[in-house]
């Protein structure tokens, strides 16, 4: 049930953004969902791609620092309080969201969010048990 993140740390400059997914583009990866986090020197840009073995490759051929992380997509019912249910659940675990990010698309009725845990199995099993709907990565992928 996890998905594949790829991490691509950039350099906090003109044009660095564009370089990266054009890169991707040449390369036929398609971004399904991204996060951009920066600083004054530097920027941390997350995406959930359509083959992140590949988006991996080209961008380190090309002198990016990549990493790949597992995370976790769930649906979240899309209404006042959808979020806050699941981040109930996750605190009454006792388990911390490290970060957080919106899917693209809705799935149905529900919106989709990534999230990053501390332990990301015990995070799914909370959510399973409490019938939240956590999405394999193959299904975000063809989105």
């Amino acid at each position: 049930m996890y998905v594949e993140q790829i991490s691509i740390f950039i350099e906090n400059k003109f044009g660095r953004l564009a370089e990266v997914t054009r890169i991707l583009g040449d390369a036929g990866v398609n971004i399904r969902t991204l996060s951009l986090a920066d600083t004054s020197d530097f920027g941390i840009l997350r995406l959930i791609v359509n083959d992140a073995e590949k988006a991996k490759s080209v961008l380190k051929d090309r002198g990016f620092t990549v990493s790949k992380t597992e995370v976790v997509a769930v649906e979240i019912p899309d209404r006042p309080g959808g979020l806050a249910d699941i981040l109930q659940v996750l605190d009454a675990g006792g388990i911390n969201v490290e970060y957080m990010y919106a899917f693209v698309e809705r799935c149905g009725e529900n919106a989709v969010m990534i999230f990053r845990f501390d332990e990301t199995q015990k995070a799914i099993e909370a959510l399973t048990a409490k019938n939240f709907n956590v999405l394999p990565g193959d299904r975000l992928y063809s989105m």
